[in-house]
């Protein structure tokens, strides 16, 4: 269950990040691999939903996993900026998971 939860995670960050690639799908060959990686991305979530995680938990982490990651991959690829405040949304949202992951095992 969680190894098809990373690999969501994984596919739909290397979707993302091959969406900012392609620069508006003007360079056609990102085109593929956007959608490529987006089908694996949902199949995967929807296994990892299939396999019993709640779809609070589920839905939650590999959102703010995807956030995490893109907003640090794309600093380092693309020089997008990160700044501090960024950064302190970035750990409101992890946060915010760790919360109902939390409150969800306690049931």
């Amino acid at each position: 269950m969680w190894a098809a939860l990373g690999g969501a995670i994984v596919f739909e960050v290397f979707a993302t990040m091959s969406l900012r690639a392609s620069e508006g799908f003007r360079k056609r060959a990102w085109i593929a691999p956007v959608i490529l990686g987006y089908l694996a991305s949902f199949y995967l979530l929807w296994l990892t939903l299939a396999m019993g995680m709640p779809v609070g938990v589920a839905y939650g982490i590999w959102t703010a996993c995807g956030v995490a990651l893109v907003a640090l991959i794309a600093r380092g690829v693309f020089r997008e900026p990160l700044t501090l405040m960024m950064v302190l949304g970035i750990a409101l949202i992890v946060a915010g998971v760790l919360t109902i992951e939390m409150a969800g095992a306690a049931h």
